[in-house]
């Protein structure tokens, strides 16, 4: 029997790419494998299995009781020091979990060469139950060994919509660099902070630390220095029927979605993810609708306003907020629009404004969506329906031509005919910072999974419908 499956393990191996976007799909499967099971259900002999559970009653995260946020799976566990003398490490292309306390700095080290640039995303988690300010937030710096920052420190708050979720900022060490400092290879430091929390809950902070790392261009082919103009024209969103969706709950669990229209629900204290691949030389644009709430829904009246209610983001594939925009409810259907962002560019990174230095790379850019909790209390828990307005501007161009592999690899790649910075194969998943980054060739891939899953327990199943008909023929 060995030898006779020897053959697929080979496959199985080179296959390696598309076995996250498998595991992506999973909720998928598992219908597919209870609707057959239904099917079935009651033929003689056929063995007798637990009911698989229902996506949207335990596994899906519009659940009730979803968490406020997924953590990478496996992600190792690393400790934040209130001193650099015992820094633990953070290696470039894995996805770390630590916390944060209420007060003071924690650091993280960096040993970093003198010719690649790294950023590092700091997703901190607040308890989904602890009151918030809209002011508290986080903060991110990198710094060199003497204390000097390598960037301006990032900084994300809660905003006006006063709900807990997942706050993500990042700092960097970015080569080439006007800034004389921070240039060379040696030890940093990471540092990661609360801000701003006077009025706030005491209590630590879950957090997720998602270090990356940019190569050198192979040519020296920048201008450094910022495109003077773009098309900041706003197109029309797409139009037309939409098509069922399920966002994730994290960076690395994000849905894939490309052009067009998307329908999904969300519950109050609720944050979804999604990610679409976005080329060099494209734009992306996204409008987000909230439908309207159902009168006297939950035993509530429906009445109030909740200021910045909805919050869409746009993040790029390092996790940098790129910008986002804010949407105030009062159980009306509303909609709004993330304001126009520059086709994607190397050289966006020497723009002042965040707006534009952030579409500085190719690859998977995050759409994140939060519902605040108080639209619970005024319209009731039931779920919103969420519509998303897709559209991506542009033919995909050459990229700047990198001299080595990102970690982790294939990051800045977008869509079909990618190639990755140094050759290899695309979509290296011994990182798992980012989600999938493949487009219409990953979801084509998912899809091609499930009818295989589909196709093999349709077969597992006919046999022992056969030989259920055969024990009770007797035969």
């Amino acid at each position: 029997m060995g030898r006779r499956t020897a053959w697929w393990r080979g496959i199985w191996r080179r296959t390696a790419w598309w076995r996250g976007i498998w595991r992506r799909t999973a909720w998928r499967r598992v219908a597919v494998v209870g609707a057959v099971l239904g099917a079935v259900a009651g033929v003689p002999g056929a063995p007798a299995l637990a009911a698989s559970p229902s996506p949207s009653a335990s596994s899906s995260p519009s659940s009730a009781t979803a968490p406020s946020y997924v953590f990478a799976a496996g992600a190792p566990s690393v400790e934040g020091t209130v001193s650099t003398g015992d820094a633990e490490l953070l290696e470039p292309g894995r996805t770390y979990r630590s916390s944060l306390p209420s007060e003071g700095k924690v650091y993280y080290r960096l040993d970093l060469d003198s010719t690649s640039s790294v950023y590092v995303a700091a997703t901190a988690v607040p308890p989904s139950d602890t009151p918030v300010t809209a002011t508290e937030g986080v903060r991110v710096t990198v710094q060199d060994a003497d204390g000097r920052f390598c960037s301006a420190p990032d900084t994300a708050t809660i905003g006006a919509g006063r709900s807990p979720r997942p706050l993500t900022a990042w700092g960097a060490r970015t080569l080439p660099s006007k800034r004389s400092l921070c240039r060379g290879a040696g030890t940093y430091y990471v540092a990661v902070e609360r801000v701003l929390r006077t009025e706030s809950v005491p209590g630590d902070w879950d957090l997720e630390l998602a270090p990356v790392l940019e190569p050198r261009l192979r040519q020296t082919g920048s201008t450094g220095e910022a495109p003077e103009s773009w098309d900041s024209a706003t197109p029309s969103p797409p139009g037309g029927g939409s098509v069922p969706v399920r966002g994730g709950g994290g960076f690395g669990s994000a849905t894939a979605l490309e052009q067009g229209v998307w329908q999904d629900d969300v519950r109050p204290g609720q944050t979804l993810f999604y990610e679409v691949p976005v080329g060099w030389g494209q734009q992306v644009y996204a409008t987000a609708e909230i439908s309207s709430a159902e009168a006297g829904a939950g035993g509530v009246s429906g009445k109030g306003l909740v200021p910045g209610a909805v919050n869409l983001a746009l993040y790029n594939p390092v996790r940098g907020l790129v910008d986002d925009t804010s949407i105030s409810y009062s159980g009306s259907q509303r909609s709004g629009a993330l304001p126009a962002v520059p086709p994607v560019g190397y050289d966006n990174r020497y723009a002042v404004s965040e707006r534009v230095s952030g579409m500085r790379f190719a690859g998977a850019y995050f759409l994140v969506v939060h519902l605040a909790a108080r639209v619970g209390e005024e319209f009731g828990d039931g779920p919103l329906g969420l519509t998303l307005r897709v559209r991506v501007k542009g033919e995909p161009e050459g990229g700047p031509g990198y001299a080595g592999e990102s970690k982790p690899a294939g990051l800045f790649q977008a869509g079909p005919g990618s190639s990755s910075e140094d050759g290899a194969a695309p979509g290296d998943e011994s990182g798992g910072v980012s989600g999938s980054g493949h487009g219409s060739l990953g979801m084509k891939v998912a899809a091609f999974g499930g009818i295989g899953a589909g196709t093999l327990v349709l077969g597992v199943l006919g046999v022992w419908v056969v030989v259920g008909r055969r024990r009770a023929a007797g035969v």
